[in-house]
Order: structure tokens, then sequence, then C-alpha cells
């Protein structure tokens, strides 16, 4: 074989509490994993012993805008840190951008998420832009980056498809060039009318190409914001069930009950997922509130309970909108568990599939897992189950892309002077 792991623990066979859990080797050859054992007998060119630390398929970042990564700064700072001035300021500086700097930003991010253990991102690129220069950027990028990681482009009309003149037809533009998914945000049109008539205009395109959806919907505190309700529709009336997604849904967490216990069905029925950004939800919404001050972030233990499929994401990076993050989605599956609550003990597993397992099947991907057949995309964590990893924002020892460790880093400890103490620690409770 070209590859075996040794010791490792899988999700699935995870302790919760830290305890021993059972340990398996990973055969890879060709880019694809070929046996998962208890005790594989066989040689390969490499080994590497994980010693009985977390083996996953990799991160998947569901929801980014890699076209204003690391753009932090210009052409200055957002200084209220709203997402109203956020969207001023990327009108600002986009008249500013060069097909240069976007590729160099977005390569530069993505050799960040590389060692992250995050290989696959879907990002959307705003097509208001004339030239669709962040289009042609992130394109090339694609191309370039395709070795190693899976870049999943949305069209994103930022200023609204139909607020915006020549917007749809930029967005075809973008489509037709290869951008893979139809975007939108209803909730940034004009008026409610116009938001709902947009999702209708945006899922109609998306059916006759046969395209997947993932729109901005309702990214506001007003609980009159319901463009996922005409999402979740228009998903069922045209069959696109398990090929759409609503970004964002905050104001799903100002509405009365009553209605989001109609909403629930709704878009368990249609197949619609969700898809939740931590970081940036909790950052920007409730910003006209004084006390009490919502979180912000929609209904997350809600819509899992009702079987519907959620999902985290980054969203933001040294952005316009976001001045921090480092491409870490264990930090927003960090984020997710304490916004929403969720610390039992399946709620904060769930939120662990909330950046793997589930933005895998949001975007698609094939191939993806730890079962014999699958891509050898594996990432070493260093902690012993998904819990920990959250709690640790555990460090990714090695990253294995198509059979390749692509990325290595050094398990953290500290190294203690002092008297009748241990020599060094790694935090976690010893047993």
């Amino acid at each position: 074989m070209d590859l075996i792991i040794r010791r490792a623990v899988l999700a699935r066979n995870a302790s919760n509490d830290g305890s021993p859990s059972p340990q398996v080797d990973i055969g890879i050859e060709a880019g694809r994993i070929v046996a998962v054992e208890p005790t594989l007998a066989a040689n390969a060119v490499e080994e590497l012993d994980a010693n009985g630390a977390l083996v996953t398929p990799p991160f998947v970042d569901a929801h980014f805008h890699m076209d204003a990564t690391l753009s932090y700064g210009l052409p200055r700072v957002n200084a209220s840190g709203t997402l109203l001035e956020g969207i001023a300021l990327w009108g600002e500086l986009k008249p500013q951008l060069t097909q240069d700097a976007l590729v160099e930003r977005a390569l530069q991010y993505c050799d960040w998420a590389v060692a992250r253990g995050l290989l696959a991102i879907r990002s959307h690129v705003d097509v208001c832009d004339e030239r669709l220069l962040a289009v042609e950027a992130l394109l090339d990028v694609k191309r370039r980056v395709a070795p190693y990681l899976d870049l999943q482009l949305v069209a994103f009309p930022q200023d609204g498809v139909l607020r915006s003149a020549g917007a749809f037809d930029n967005l075809k533009r973008a489509i037709a060039m290869g951008v893979d998914v139809v975007g939108g945000i209803p909730h940034f049109e004009r008026t409610m009318a116009d938001g709902a008539a947009s999702v209708r205009l945006l899922c109609e395109f998306a059916a006759e190409k046969g395209l997947r959806v993932d729109m901005h919907c309702d990214e506001s505190d007003d609980p009159m914001s319901r463009h996922i309700e005409t999402l979740a529709a228009e998903t069922h009336r045209l069959g696109l069930h398990g090929r759409v997604a609503g970004s964002h849904l905050t104001s799903m967490h100002s509405m009365d009950n009553y209605y989001v216990s109609k909403l629930l069905p709704l878009m368990r029925e249609a197949g619609v997922a969700a898809i939740a950004n931590p970081l940036i939800n909790i950052t920007l919404q409730g910003r006209s509130d004084t006390y009490p001050k919502r979180r912000g972030m929609t209904r997350v233990p809600e819509m899992l309970a009702a079987g519907v499929d959620v999902a985290f994401g980054h969203d933001c990076v040294m952005d316009p909108w976001y001045s921090l993050g480092s491409g870490d989605m264990l930090e927003v599956a960090h984020m997710g568990l304490h916004v929403a609550q969720m610390t039992g003990t399946e709620a904060m597993r769930a939120c662990f599939d909330a950046v793997t397992v589930t933005p895998a099947r949001i975007l698609g991907l094939g191939g993806y897992g730890t079962e014999p057949g699958c891509h050898a995309d594996l990432v070493v964590l260093d902690a012993r189950n998904p819990i920990e990893a959250i709690r640790l924002r555990a460090t990714r020892t090695a990253v294995i892309r198509r059979g390749r460790i692509v990325s290595r880093m050094p398990a953290p400890h500290a190294t203690l002077a002092l008297e009748g103490r241990p020599a060094h620690i790694d935090f976690r409770p010893t047993r």
C-alpha cells in the first residue's frame, strides 16, 4: 500500500468521555481508502502512527466569501463593525480590485485552510460587478487548488439580482463561465415582494440548468423577513429537493414559535438545508438591540430536531465584515456550540458533524468519508474524540489529500517549571 495510518480512532467509534476507544488501521492505495481494520496485516511505502488520536474526513466550510478574504483595512476599516457598513465598504473596494490581488489573497487563504484540515469550501462570489473580475479570479484559483482543495463557487448577486441593474445577466454569464451554484439575497431587494420574486426567478433558472441553489436568506433581525418560506415552497414546486440551502436564516431567531412550527416541516419536506454562520451571526445581529439583546443565530437545535440538515460556515476571515479568523472550522463549531446552547453530549457531536459530514452532504461531495472506497482525504487531530477536538480546537497533526500527507503540525504542549508538578501538560485530564 502507499500509506497506512496505524492506531486511529474514528469519530463513529470514539467515546464521549476521553476513555479508550476502539482503534483501527487505515490502508490507502492510489488515493483511496482500501481497508479499515483493527490490525491491518500489510506493508506500505509510508506509515503514520496516530497513537489513539482522532482521524476524520476533512473539514468542510459550507459558506465563505473568498473574493473578500484577507482584505481587512482596504480601503478602510469597518469602523462600526456592522453588516450594512461592511456591505457599503465592499462597494467601495470593488472598483479598486485587481485580479492578481484577488488570486493572491485567495491562494494564501487556501494555504491556511489546508493547514487547518479544511479541504472543501463553498465560496460565494459577487457577480454585481460588470467586469466579473472576482469570478474570473476565483475560477483561476479553483483550477490551481484542485489538486489539494475542492472549491465550489456560488454566483452571488451581492446588491440584489433585481435591485442591481444587469445582475441577472451577470449571474447567467458567471454560470456559463463555470460557476457551480446559483445564489441570491432576497432580503436585500427593495421590497418583500421583490425578494420573493427574486427567489422564484433564481430557483427557476437553477431548475432549468440542473444546478444547486444557496441563497443568503433573511440575514436580518426582522421576524417578518420570511424568504426561507418562499425558498422552501419553490424548491418543492420545482423538484429541487436536496439541492437547496438557505444561508444565515437569522430572522428565525426573532420569529414567533407558532410560525416556526409551520416553517420547519416545510423545510424538511422540501429537503432545504440550513447553513448558520456562528462567528458572524453572533457578531453582526442584534446590533440595534439594547437589552435584552438577541443572540441572532438561527434555530439550530430546533431544525436538527425537525430533521433539517444544518451546517456551520466560517463566512468571513479578515474582510470588510469581520476582522478576525484563521480558517479554523473547530473555532466555528466551538462558537456554534455556545451560541446555540448545544452542550449535551449528542448536541456537541452534532456541532462537529456541522463542519464535516453535513456540509459535505450539502455540497454533494463524492467519495467523502472514512469507509473503504472513499477518497483518502483525512485529518489526524490531537484529540481523542469530536468533543475534545472542539474543546481544544485540536491541532491538525497531519492532513492527507488523496493519500499524500500535505501538512504536518507538531502537537502542542506546555513545559512547566513548578516544584512537585509534572514537567509537561497537554490540557487533557489524566485518567
